[in-house]
């Protein structure tokens, strides 16, 4: 009976996730969700793109923010754009299609072109549900270890592309970047893997390069 209860749960979420799929190509708008552990650095990467693209007018963006608790994150991001919608999901460690659904009918679609989704921190719970994003991106940092891809390898699988932030601590550390991405190509042998640092920006131009180059496909 349980195992009937979980198949109808994600097939109720896959529906949800059409609908959203539906809704976004109706408004001609790319959505990106982004994954990680917490404080690899999702908001910073969000902040930072934004700070980098709002000055063009060919781009407007919009986030949905998934929290447990608290408005911290949105907050910070409110003070850059206005279509910021706050999920929090007051215990469960993810997002899914429905809370999405609710949130987009609460933004100006009309004027958005890019959401960015910030997924509740967390590398096991939200692999499993699509929400009806174009692209899934995975955060890993540079100070939570090189051995994540071992650890949580469904993540790093199932992920349209790899953010490896916080290279500026590189130097004071032990992560060894050969053994990362050797881990990494073991079992998503085709992922690109872009290495950053929201902090300090190096390596950043390719990250907006690339949000770039999604928009035009």
């Amino acid at each position: 009976m349980e195992i009937k209860v979980i198949e109808n749960v994600m097939q109720y979420n896959k529906q949800e996730a059409e609908l959203n799929k539906n809704l976004l190509t109706k408004n001609n708008i790319f959505m990106i969700n982004i994954l990680s552990a917490p404080g690899a650095g999702k908001t910073s990467l969000i902040l930072e793109t934004i700070k980098e693209l709002k000055e063009l007018n060919d781009i407007n963006i919009g986030v949905i923010e998934g929290d447990i608790a608290s408005t911290f994150d949105s907050e910070k991001i409110k003070n850059l754009i206005d279509d910021v919608i706050q999920i929090n999901t007051g215990g469960t460690c993810h997002l899914n299609a429905s809370m999405i659904y609710k949130a987009l009918e609460q933004m100006d679609l009309k004027k958005l072109n890019l959401i960015f989704i910030e997924n509740v921190g967390n590398l096991i719970c939200p692999v499993g549900f699509d929400l009806g994003e174009n692209y899934r991106i995975l955060i890993s940092s540079v100070s939570e270890g090189d051995d994540k891809p071992i650890k949580y390898p469904k993540a790093f699988i199932k992920t349209d592309l790899i953010v490896l932030n916080k290279i500026d601590m590189i130097k004071n550390s032990d992560f060894n970047i050969t053994f990362f991405e050797n881990n990494v190509r073991k079992i998503n042998s085709d992922v690109d893997i872009l290495k950053l640092s929201c902090k300090t920006k190096d390596g950043f131009n390719q990250w907006i390069n690339w949000v770039r180059d999604v928009l035009k496909r």
